[in-house]
Protein backbone atom coordinates (compact mmCIF):
# COMPACT_ATOMS: atom_id res chain seq x y z
CA UNK A 1 0.00 0.00 0.00
CA UNK A 2 2.91 2.69 0.91
CA UNK A 3 4.32 1.25 -2.29
CA UNK A 4 1.39 2.25 -4.28
CA UNK A 5 0.77 5.94 -2.19
CA UNK A 6 4.50 6.50 -3.11
CA UNK A 7 3.84 5.97 -6.85
CA UNK A 8 1.09 8.11 -7.10
CA UNK A 9 2.51 11.36 -5.06
CA UNK A 10 5.10 10.57 -7.68
CA UNK A 11 2.80 10.81 -10.61
CA UNK A 12 0.88 13.75 -8.91
CA UNK A 13 4.28 15.62 -8.24
CA UNK A 14 5.86 14.58 -11.43
CA UNK A 15 4.28 17.77 -13.80
CA UNK A 16 5.17 20.60 -11.09
CA UNK A 17 8.82 18.71 -11.35
CA UNK A 18 8.71 18.96 -15.07
CA UNK A 19 7.38 22.25 -15.48
CA UNK A 20 9.79 23.89 -12.06
CA UNK A 21 12.84 22.29 -14.66
CA UNK A 22 11.81 24.39 -18.30
CA UNK A 23 12.93 27.41 -18.34
CA UNK A 24 11.47 29.93 -20.26
CA UNK A 25 13.04 30.79 -23.25
CA UNK A 26 14.23 34.33 -23.56
CA UNK A 27 12.88 37.22 -25.29
CA UNK A 28 14.74 37.71 -28.50
CA UNK A 29 12.73 40.79 -29.52
CA UNK A 30 12.75 42.42 -26.24
CA UNK A 31 15.74 44.93 -27.40
CA UNK A 32 13.88 45.71 -30.49
CA UNK A 33 10.54 46.58 -28.97
CA UNK A 34 11.56 50.80 -28.59
CA UNK A 35 11.94 50.53 -32.45
CA UNK A 36 7.73 49.11 -32.67
CA UNK A 37 5.20 51.42 -33.79
CA UNK A 38 4.86 54.23 -36.30
CA UNK A 39 7.54 56.49 -36.94
CA UNK A 40 7.65 60.15 -38.98
CA UNK A 41 11.08 60.81 -39.94
CA UNK A 42 13.11 63.95 -41.41
CA UNK A 43 16.44 63.61 -43.15
CA UNK A 44 19.18 64.72 -45.42
CA UNK A 45 22.04 63.45 -47.40
CA UNK A 46 22.95 62.55 -50.93
CA UNK A 47 20.02 62.59 -51.96
CA UNK A 48 18.86 65.40 -50.89
CA UNK A 49 16.23 66.50 -48.01
CA UNK A 50 13.67 64.46 -47.30
CA UNK A 51 10.42 63.37 -45.34
CA UNK A 52 8.39 60.11 -44.61
CA UNK A 53 7.60 57.87 -42.01
CA UNK A 54 8.08 54.09 -41.41
CA UNK A 55 6.88 51.21 -39.04
CA UNK A 56 8.09 48.25 -37.32
CA UNK A 57 5.43 45.47 -36.00
CA UNK A 58 6.09 42.15 -34.89
CA UNK A 59 4.09 39.61 -37.41
CA UNK A 60 4.26 36.12 -37.91
CA UNK A 61 2.87 35.67 -34.17
CA UNK A 62 6.01 37.04 -32.91
CA UNK A 63 8.27 35.20 -35.17
CA UNK A 64 9.76 38.82 -37.38
CA UNK A 65 10.10 42.04 -37.04
CA UNK A 66 9.04 43.98 -40.27
CA UNK A 67 9.46 47.29 -40.81
CA UNK A 68 7.85 48.92 -43.86
CA UNK A 69 9.68 52.97 -44.87
CA UNK A 70 8.12 55.30 -47.75
CA UNK A 71 10.06 58.36 -48.06
CA UNK A 72 9.17 61.48 -50.27
CA UNK A 73 12.20 63.62 -51.60
CA UNK A 74 11.35 66.94 -53.78
CA UNK A 75 12.57 67.96 -56.78
CA UNK A 76 15.58 70.56 -56.68
CA UNK A 77 16.93 71.99 -59.78
CA UNK A 78 19.42 68.67 -60.56
CA UNK A 79 16.44 65.94 -60.52
CA UNK A 80 12.62 65.60 -60.09
CA UNK A 81 10.90 64.46 -57.36
CA UNK A 82 10.75 61.06 -56.45
CA UNK A 83 9.44 58.54 -53.54
CA UNK A 84 11.90 55.58 -51.86
CA UNK A 85 10.21 52.60 -50.47
CA UNK A 86 11.69 50.13 -48.83
CA UNK A 87 11.13 46.40 -47.05
CA UNK A 88 13.15 45.55 -43.97
CA UNK A 89 12.52 41.79 -42.22
CA UNK A 90 14.38 41.52 -39.03
CA UNK A 91 14.35 37.78 -38.07
CA UNK A 92 16.19 34.66 -36.06
CA UNK A 93 17.93 32.33 -38.31
CA UNK A 94 17.00 29.16 -37.25
CA UNK A 95 17.08 29.61 -33.37
CA UNK A 96 20.73 31.13 -32.97
CA UNK A 97 22.39 34.56 -32.73
CA UNK A 98 22.73 36.74 -34.19
CA UNK A 99 19.66 38.15 -35.47
CA UNK A 100 20.03 38.58 -39.09
CA UNK A 101 17.35 40.99 -41.71
CA UNK A 102 16.58 41.38 -45.19
CA UNK A 103 16.27 44.63 -46.90
CA UNK A 104 14.62 45.29 -50.12
CA UNK A 105 13.98 48.72 -52.00
CA UNK A 106 11.62 50.27 -54.74
CA UNK A 107 15.01 51.14 -56.49
CA UNK A 108 15.88 47.00 -56.65
CA UNK A 109 18.60 46.50 -54.20
CA UNK A 110 18.69 43.43 -51.71
CA UNK A 111 21.05 44.26 -48.87
CA UNK A 112 21.39 40.71 -46.20
CA UNK A 113 22.30 42.34 -42.50
CA UNK A 114 23.95 40.99 -39.22
CA UNK A 115 22.06 43.12 -36.19
CA UNK A 116 23.93 43.53 -32.84
CA UNK A 117 23.15 46.14 -30.19
CA UNK A 118 25.65 48.33 -28.49
CA UNK A 119 26.73 47.07 -24.67
CA UNK A 120 24.74 49.54 -23.06
CA UNK A 121 21.58 48.61 -25.81
CA UNK A 122 21.17 51.97 -27.16
CA UNK A 123 22.53 51.46 -30.62
CA UNK A 124 21.39 48.66 -32.75
CA UNK A 125 23.25 48.53 -36.37
CA UNK A 126 22.50 46.39 -39.08
CA UNK A 127 25.42 45.53 -41.02
CA UNK A 128 26.09 43.83 -44.41
CA UNK A 129 28.59 41.42 -45.16
CA UNK A 130 32.31 42.33 -46.07
CA UNK A 131 32.93 42.06 -49.97
CA UNK A 132 35.78 43.21 -52.52
CA UNK A 133 33.52 43.19 -55.47
CA UNK A 134 30.67 45.36 -53.94
CA UNK A 135 29.34 47.89 -51.35
CA UNK A 136 28.81 47.11 -47.77
CA UNK A 137 26.11 48.75 -46.11
CA UNK A 138 25.57 50.09 -42.28
CA UNK A 139 21.97 50.90 -40.94
CA UNK A 140 22.02 52.41 -37.63
CA UNK A 141 19.10 53.27 -35.10
CA UNK A 142 20.34 55.41 -32.21
CA UNK A 143 17.92 55.86 -29.03
CA UNK A 144 17.96 59.29 -27.86
CA UNK A 145 17.16 60.25 -24.18
CA UNK A 146 13.92 62.58 -25.54
CA UNK A 147 12.16 59.33 -27.52
CA UNK A 148 13.18 59.86 -30.86
CA UNK A 149 15.63 58.10 -33.19
CA UNK A 150 18.67 58.96 -34.99
CA UNK A 151 18.87 56.58 -37.73
CA UNK A 152 21.74 57.02 -40.00
CA UNK A 153 22.66 55.31 -43.64
CA UNK A 154 26.30 54.21 -44.42
CA UNK A 155 27.89 52.88 -47.37
CA UNK A 156 31.66 51.62 -47.95
CA UNK A 157 33.13 51.32 -51.10
CA UNK A 158 34.22 47.42 -52.29
CA UNK A 159 36.87 46.51 -50.76
CA UNK A 160 37.29 49.31 -48.60
CA UNK A 161 34.62 47.60 -45.70
CA UNK A 162 34.97 50.45 -42.68
CA UNK A 163 35.60 53.56 -45.15
CA UNK A 164 31.97 53.90 -44.49
CA UNK A 165 30.53 57.79 -45.79
CA UNK A 166 27.12 58.83 -44.74
CA UNK A 167 24.50 58.12 -47.31
CA UNK A 168 21.20 59.58 -45.60
CA UNK A 169 20.65 60.54 -41.76
CA UNK A 170 17.96 61.99 -39.75
CA UNK A 171 15.49 61.98 -36.81
CA UNK A 172 12.23 60.08 -36.48
CA UNK A 173 9.67 60.35 -33.60
CA UNK A 174 7.16 58.34 -32.72
CA UNK A 175 3.70 59.35 -34.42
Amino acid sequence: MRRLTRLCLGFLLLPAFAGAQQTKAPDVWGPYKFLVGTWTAEGHGEPGEGKGAFSFQLELQGKILVRRNHLEFPATPQRPAFAHEDLLVVYRDANTTPIRAIYFDSEGYVIHYTATFSEEGKVLTFLSDASMQAPRQRLTYVQNGDGTLKVKFEIAPPGKPEAFVTHVEGVAHRK
